[in-house]
């Protein structure tokens, strides 16, 4: 009686952690991303939509597949526990992909920029001056 809005209530609430923390984390991660691309604008926006995208597929999977686990809940109380779990599980993954996708940015992003500002004989290439509103 209890096991199918149960099972609504988890769908819904963690496909929908899952857009929020998806678009938290891409707009304001394309920030982190230029700078770690050489300020590269379309390398940026295209790697973020390729995590983003990554992001998506993973966690939803996991919340499809994560469906199967827990005993039916036989009364009010034990459906919300049985949603406190796969929701926190739910939770728990999000910010693991969350700080996966951060290293993997770090370390990369680092190697990328650094490949971005080098000539084709790896030699180091002169920063271009940054230039303000007034110059």
């Amino acid at each position: 009686m209890y096991l199918v809005p149960a099972y609504i209530v988890y769908l819904v609430v963690s496909i929908a952690l899952t857009v929020w923390v998806a678009r938290t984390l891409s707009k304001n991660g394309i920030v982190f991303l230029k700078e770690c691309f050489g300020h590269d604008d379309s390398l940026a926006h295209s790697t973020n939509h390729l995590l983003v995208v990554g992001f998506y597929l993973v966690n939803l999977g996991w919340i499809l597949l994560s469906l199967r686990f827990g005993s039916e809940p036989q009364g009010m109380a034990e459906a919300f526990e049985f949603l406190s779990t796969k929701i926190g599980l739910v939770v728990v993954a999000l910010g693991f992909m969350h700080f996966f996708n951060m290293n993997a940015v770090a370390k990369f992003g680092r190697k990328v920029g650094q490949w971005l500002r080098e000539d084709d004989f790896g030699n180091q290439l002169k920063p271009e001056p940054q230039r303000g509103i007034l110059d």
